[in-house]
């Protein structure tokens, strides 16, 4: 496998960071705004920089995901309404980042999964890149977020921005992915979150995990406990990957973290 690619980053944007995910369909606009600001800032200063922005679907999609088992599969025709209700929201929220980042100025383009990828048993099965390829080359920002899919295993499910960036990862090869959510990163102590974690390697996973915890709030797509088993995966499979999760919830944060600077727990293969 090819080495990464030093200029090209993922970034995603939690659903519990750009949401009130304790309050069904409640965006945080404001939190979105300054978030698309410090993504335009950190490129005008790295014309270099090339990215992928993912987004999750918070509040949105994960409540009717979670009414109608649309992650377990989808077979009957209630099941293939409930398949259309979680569209619905996933794509309202989209309309709703893809303002922020075009009022920002970003050339963002967004990439619906639904229409593009294809899985079986819950995974990336075939997802053609050439046009995402093109749009990186060509320095615009493609932007993918949690979606249904169809799938041919279980008609149709739901993946995850994690889900999608795996898959993507593997093909484009980042350098690093930052993942920005409202937890400052890993906790040591879980729930009472007063000890952080600043690295995580293979090695030191097994004192680790089990302090881990999921989600507080609705989320059919796995907590922190889940994130953290996919990014080690994947920094073991791709050489030289670093991850990174962190809070976005104050000012200046992802602005950092797409700088380079040490925020949150760093994920990798490394002791």
């Amino acid at each position: 496998m090819s080495e990464p690619t030093a200029s090209l980053v993922f970034l995603k944007l939690g659903g519990s960071l750009i949401t009130d995910k304790t309050r069904p369909h409640t965006p945080r606009i404001e939190v979105l705004s300054r978030l698309a600001g410090e993504i335009a800032q950190s490129r005008r200063e790295n014309p270099d920089l090339h990215m992928i922005l993912g987004h999750g679907s918070g509040s949105f999609g994960h409540v009717p995901a979670k009414q109608h088992g649309t992650r377990s599969g989808v077979h009957t025709p209630e099941q293939w309404g409930g398949f259309v209700d979680v569209w619905q929201e996933a794509w309202q929220l989209n309309r709703l980042v893809m303002h922020a980042l075009t009022s920002a100025g970003l050339p963002a383009l967004a990439f619906a999964p639904v229409a593009s990828v294809l899985a079986e048993a819950g995974r990336v099965l075939a997802w053609n890149l050439e046009s995402m390829r093109i749009a990186l080359g060509a320095g615009l920002l493609p932007v993918v977020y949690g979606d249904v899919i169809f799938d041919r295993q279980l008609g149709g499910t739901i993946l995850s921005t994690e889900d999608l960036f795996e898959y993507l990862a593997v093909h484009l090869l980042p350098k690093r992915i930052l993942l920005a959510g409202i937890d400052d990163g890993v906790w040591a102590d879980f729930p009472a979150c007063t000890r952080l974690v600043g690295r995580i390697t293979p090695h030191s996973w097994p004192e680790i995990q089990p302090t881990l915890g999921g989600s507080a709030a609705t989320d059919v797509t796995g907590g922190m406990l889940s994130k953290v088993k996919a990014s080690l995966a994947l920094v073991q499979q791709i050489e030289g990957l670093e991850i990174r999760i962190f809070s976005g919830n104050e000012t200046g944060t992802v602005y950092r973290a797409l700088i380079g600077d040490e925020v949150g727990t760093l994920i990798s293969a490394e002791k």
